[in-house]
Parts: structure tokens; sequence; C-alpha cells
């Protein structure tokens, strides 16, 4: 079908005062041959939006081009659902232009004709993504029956959802049926409680929408979001069933005290950790483990292996509150005990703090803050803990018949060693990459027949879910084991689409946060396949309807797709040729940044589009001295950035032109090369910010844009060119102050460097 595109220019909000808007639809019309170009001072407002649709039902148009606001806002006022096959392209002429630029200028208007016909232009070449629908299972399987995984399954269930459990134990409820007693949950918040997981098993037990296997295992879990094909492993024959997304709540597991010796674990008989303590409050039974004998003093030591970079660098979040809970069994059992808490500090929070004033009050408690320098033996077997920095400013010593050490939470994901469990420094997961992204030359192994690993350098996993992804068996860890996302926004999301994290194994919590994290997770699992049955994306693109199409024909199988896909939608077949995923992706576009034989295209996003974007901008001839810089801008950070910047009317340079893409890592360098010969002076791209307290929202597009660098600067050099015409910068989202600062100090390199030489060809 040829396109018929339509174009309908805004005035209003200022931009006729800084546009001539008439002579923009006049030089529009004229160049691009558009059988419809109209210009409306209100055209977000009802009469202009049916004007349009009349438009679209009498010109037959297919094509809408929305030259006004960001893309951003008035999505609802642009958004012709009762038309799918029209496909609408906003062009923000507002904020990336008549709110950044001088008024009535030459340069400002054209700018403004250069996004014009870009966006016609995109809408001349991209066509409506279609949704791929296929029947899909919405039974949630809730992996773990502890609190966070029982809470999931009532959650999901109360909703209306089918829903199957499965623990490994032969019991449910997790460590709160280990634990006597729990925090205080209600006012006023000073009596310690029982945890209530009876009830809270016996509601999963009685509920006609939960199936519960325990004593089981997950075997293998191969396919898709929607299509998860899953053997379980019970003793006897193995049984498969099939859901459509997971909930991974399998919990956490005490840090490893044989690595406290420091401290005194392992080389004095009657130290031990919080967990074993709780085993004693199980029994009634305190008893001095060397002798049998009652303590009569008990001395704790916060954060044993937590907070430390040599252990465990981060604090487990509930340690401060067990110890204050054991103290008060210790102080019941035995009235006349003495009980020392040694911390570095105490971390009470919300309510709690009430808690903690309460176990306070108990005058044979007593709390010293300090470094514990040594932990020795006497001659009846206590203990003798050297404490230096206190809050006295001297050096003390504790003698205690017992010590408890308040060890912390590890995530049952995190496995020493495994690739994708990060280091202090935050390095990138997956596979090492070059300067150019390749792998390191080594000779990669064969892929093994059927399901299992496709490819060689796939992730060590935890081995709970067994995905047969290629990139690994379980959910990716980022640093220190833990499988949650790092997005700042969406901590439920996970690299494996439809599967969450809830609870401990998520992040150190309690069995309150727990109980709130689930009620999360599950609504994220019926979020996901709500959107999956109608061919929808999850976050970040939340509602995109494209898919990647893959011409498989020119494929040469260098495996770069497969590789750096960071959801693992990819799989390999025995040749080592792409094998799509569809319901995995979440249409980030990496996999077409990264082909460089151009093989992968979304209908509404692809290689073709962009340079045709590229060629529409008029470059101006080196006499005339008007520079022009390409800006490729991620729409999740930087985009935004951009529009704050025009909201606070901040301006820059006019010669710079935006060309908004998926993610840093969907750009695919021909776009730069294509840039650099249709004599660009200089290209500028800005994406999120990587590193360990920031992050792409694709995971890793950023820092795949660096490592392409390497490609970016061979054509440089083929093309005889200077390095410094390419450049990346990084911005959060509140850098928007930033931007006239960044573009003017490239403008400065460019002017440095001189007019790209491609300009008069």
């Amino acid at each position: 079908m040829d396109t018929k595109v339509g174009v309908y220019i805004c005035s209003g909000c200022d931009i006729a005062k800084a546009i001539d808007v008439e002579s923009l639809a006049e030089k529009t019309k004229s160049e691009t041959n558009v059988p419809v170009c109209k210009v409306n001072e209100f055209l977000c407002g009802e009469k202009a939006i049916a004007e349009i649709k009349e438009d679209i039902k009498n010109e037959e148009l297919n094509r809408v081009v929305i030259a006004a606001c960001s893309q951003r806002v008035k999505t609802n006022e642009f958004n012709f659902e009762d038309t799918p096959e029209v496909l609408v392209e906003r062009t923000n002429i507002r904020e990336h232009c008549a709110w950044v630029q001088k008024p009535e200028d030459e340069d400002t208007q054209m700018m403004a004709e250069d996004y014009l016909r870009m966006g016609v232009s995109r809408a001349q070449h991209a066509a409506p993504p279609e949704a791929n629908i296929e029947e899909i299972s919405k039974t949630i399987m809730v992996v773990g029956g502890g609190t966070s995984g029982l809470n999931s399954a009532l959650q999901a269930a109360d909703a209306g959802y089918d829903v199957i459990l499965v623990e490994k134990e032969e019991e449910l409820g997790g460590w709160a049926r280990k634990f006597k007693k729990t925090f205080p949950l209600n006012p006023p918040y000073r009596e310690l409680e029982d945890s209530g997981y009876q009830e809270l098993v016996q509601k999963v037990n009685d509920h006609d929408k939960i199936k519960v296997y325990t004593s089981t295992t997950i075997k293998k879990s191969k396919g898709q979001p929607g299509q998860l094909d899953v053997t379980l492993q019970n003793g006897g024959a193995p049984e498969d069933i099939r859901v459509g997304s997971i909930v991974m709540a399998t919990g956490w597991k005490p840090y490893d005290p044989e690595k406290l010796g420091y401290l005194g674990y392992g080389k004095c008989e009657n130290v031990v950790t919080n967990v074993q303590m709780e085993e004693m409050a199980m029994k009634d039974d305190f008893k001095r483990p060397s002798d049998g004998k009652e303590p009569e003093s008990i001395a704790f030591i916060q954060c044993a292996g937590s907070r430390d970079k040599d252990h465990l660098p981060y604090c487990s979040t509930v340690c401060c509150r067990v110890s204050l809970k054991q103290a008060m069994y210790l102080r019941e059992k035995y009235p006349n005990a003495k009980i020392f808490i040694i911390y570095k500090d105490i971390r009470t929070p919300a309510q709690f703090e009430m808690f903690y004033a309460r176990v306070q009050e108990d005058e044979n408690i007593f709390f010293t803050k300090g470094e514990v320098v040594e932990v020795a033996e006497d001659s009846d077997k206590g203990v003798l803990i050297d404490v230096d920095e206190t809050l006295l400013g001297e050096k003390i010593q504790v003698k205690a018949d017992m010590l408890v050490l308040a060890s912390g939470m590890v995530p049952t994901t995190r496995v020493e060693g495994a690739v994708g469990f990060l280091d202090e420094g935050g390095e990138a997961f997956g596979p090492p990459k070059t300067a150019d992204g390749d792998k390191p030359e080594e000779k990669a192994e064969e892929p093994e027949e059927g399901e299992k690993k496709a490819a060689a350098g796939a992730e060590k996993g935890a081995k709970i879910l067994n995905l047969s992804y290629r990139q690994g068996t379980d959910l990716p860890t980022l640093k220190y084991g833990f499988p949650d996302s790092h997005y700042i926004c969406f901590p439920y999301e996970t690299r494996r689409t439809a599967i969450y994290a809830a609870g401990c194994v998520r992040a150190p919590m309690d069995s309150y946060q727990a109980q709130h994290d689930a009620s999360g997770a599950a609504l994220k699992a019926i979020q996901a396949m709500e959107a999956l049955s109608v061919g929808k994306a999850v976050h970040p693109r939340a509602g995109d309807l494209s898919f990647p199409d893959f011409f498989l024909q020119r494929c040469t199988q260098c495996k770069r797709c497969t590789e750096e896909c960071p959801f693992g939608s990819l799989d390999e077949d025995d040749k080592g040729t792409p094998k799509p995923n569809f319901f995995r992706c979440r249409r980030c576009g990496i996999c077409l940044g990264s082909c460089p034989e151009r093989i992968i295209s979304f209908k509404n996003y692809s290689v073709p589009i962009g340079s045709h974007m590229i060629r529409s901008i008029e470059i101006p001839e080196e006499i005339e001295e008007k520079p022009r810089v390409l800006v490729f801008i991620c729409e999740n950070d930087a985009l935004p950035s951009f529009d704050i910047a025009g909201l606070k009317r901040l301006q820059y340079s006019p010669y710079i032109r935006l060309i908004p893409v998926r993610c840093l890592g969907a750009l695919n360098t021909v776009w730069i090369a294509d840039a650099l010969s249709a004599g660009f002076d200089g290209i500028l791209l800005i994406g999120c910010k990587p590193g360990e307290n920031y992050q792409c929202h694709f995971v890793r597009g950023s820092q795949l844009a660096e490592y392409r660098m390497g490609n970016v600067k061979e054509k440089l050099k083929q093309l005889v060119l200077e390095e410094e015409r390419v450049r990346i910068e990084h911005l959060a989202l509140t850098d928007y102050d930033k931007i006239p600062g960044i573009i003017e100090d490239f403008m400065e390199e460019i002017d440095t460097v001189g007019p790209n030489p491609y300009k008069d060809f």
C-alpha cells in the first residue's frame, strides 16, 4: 500500500512566536508532496483532533505527522486507536526547537524545517507494528513457599489466576516456621509477636486456585513467557506443566559462618550465629555448647561479616532487630543474665524505633558502639571481646559466657565466581568484550544438542529455575548476587521477561516488607501475562507492539545479537543462527544495533528508516559557516532531559539536530557512517549513565555503545576524519541543566577540527 501522509503543525504554546509556521507548512508541502498539511493553533483540542480523524477518513491517510510538542505528552490525544492502520509520527518543534532557540531567527526556522522533513521521512518509510498474538498460559508459578512465596501465591489467586506453588522442602513456611517469634508489627510496637505463618499456610492449602508442590524442585524450564514449559521433579516421575509467568521467592541463606573465624566462630566453643540462637529458642534451650551450663552473660556482635568489604559489603537490614528480639528471649529465660550488644550502628527503621526503645529500657541489656578488634577464649571457655573506637573513646573488653554473631543474609541466587556476579567495582555482566564489542579471540565450544546450553559462554546460575536460556540457567544477578534489576523506578523487573524476584532473594528485608514485596511481584507477573496476551511489551517500552524481524538468509552467525541481548530473547540453533523468542523481547533494539549485516529491523524502527531521516536533513555548504551536528539521544533519559531543558527555556546551539533512539545500544554504527558521509561535522551520542549507582534502562545499552566506538573509530580512519568528530555523553534525568554546556563544549571541539571535508560532495 502506498503511504499517504498528513502533516499537522501546531502554532500554539508560543511555537508561532519563534517559527513561521505558515512558511513551514508551505515548504513542507512543496518539498515532500504530502496531500495534507495544515496549521492549527490548538492542535490537541477536540475540534482539531476531530478534523484529523475526518482527514484520515476522507483523504485515506495512513500516516499522520504531528509537529507540535514532545512525544512524551498528549499521548492520549494523538492516539488514534480506532484506526490502527494509521502510523502516528510525533515531531517535537516545541521543546526541541521553538522553546530553546531565538525566535524568528533563520537558524531556528531551518531547524524546524529539518525536524519536519525528518518526521515526514520517518512516516513514509515506517509501518504500523502489528501485534503478535498467540495462545498463552495465564497460570503463575511461584517458586518458594516462605513468607514471600505464600503471599505472592495468595495475591495472584485472589485476583482470579491459577497458581502453582513449588517448594523444595517438605513443609511450607520457609524461615518463618523456624523462628520462635517475630518483631512487633502492631501498635504500640513493643512486644514480640507470633509469625502467624500457620494461618498463611492454611489459606494457601485451602485455596482452590493454588496447587501446592512440596519436596519439589525444577528440573528444567524452557520456552518463553506465556509458554513456559516447566518440568518438576518430586521423587518419582517428572511432571510437566505450562505457566505464563514466574515469581521467584526462594529467599535467603545465612552467610557462611566458617568465614567468621576472626570473630571467634569455629575457634571459640561458645560462639554461635543468630540462626543457631533461633534454633535454641525454638527448643527453649540456651545452654552453652561447650558444657551445657546456663549462661549468665551473653554478648552480641552486630554486622558480623556485614558492611565489610571482605565479606558482605551491604547491610542485611534485619540483623539489629534480630539481636534485639533474641536479647528479649534471653532476658525472659534468664531474668538475671547480662546482655551486651556491640554495634556499628543500630538500624531499626520506622515503627521499629519504638521496639528499640523498649529494649533499651531493660537495665540488664547494655549497648556499646565500637569496632571489634579481637575475640578470644578464656580458661573457662568464656569469650573475651576487645572493642575499640567506642563512644567513650577508650578500648574496652567485654567478657561473656556466650557470644552470638549477627551474621547477614545472602540471596539463594548468589553463586561465588559466576559470570554475572559483580565485584565491588560493579562491572557489567556477561562475557567480557573487547573494544569493538566482540568476545576475546578464543575457540568457541560446540553447541550442545536439544535444549541445553545453546552456545559457549553461558552464565553460570544458581540452578533453581534451570532455564534453557543460552545466557544462563537462572535470573542474572547484579552486585552481591541479588537478581534485583537495579532499575531505579522498577525494582521488581529482572532481565528475564515475566520472571520476577520477590522477598529476600531480591533484597534483604524483614517479613513485613516481604509481604508487600510479594504483592508487587504478583501484580507484575499478572501485568506481564495480560500484556503478552495482546502482544504488548512490558517495561521499559510498555505497550509497544513492534517485534524484531530477522532476515536470516544473510545471517553470518556472528552471535553478536544473541550475546548482547540483555534479556535473553535469542537462542541459537546448532549452526549458531539466532532463534528469536519474541515474548521475551523488550523491544530495546540492541539486536538491531549489534548486527553488522543489518538483517534485523522493526516495522517502525530500522536501519533504512534512520538512514532516510539522516538524508532528509539539509547540510549547508561550507561557505555558509553553519556547521551541522547530529545528536542521537536515548529516549529513556536523554530525551526527557532535553524536554525538561525545553520547559526551562535553556538555550543551546541551533546547529544540532536530534534523533531519538530506543537506546544507545540500539544505534547501528552505519548511521554514524551515513551521517559523516553526508557531511555532518560532528556526531554526539547521549544516553543513560552506566555504572553502579545508575543504569541504562536496557541494562547495558550505554556500555555497548562505548564498546562499539572501536568500530566507529575504524570508520573515521577509513574516511580520513578526526576521532574528535564523534563523542559519547551520559545524562541522568536530572542533568537537563548540563545540556547547553555539553553541546557548547562539543561545538567548540568541532570548530577546532573544522568543517567536514565531505560537506560539499
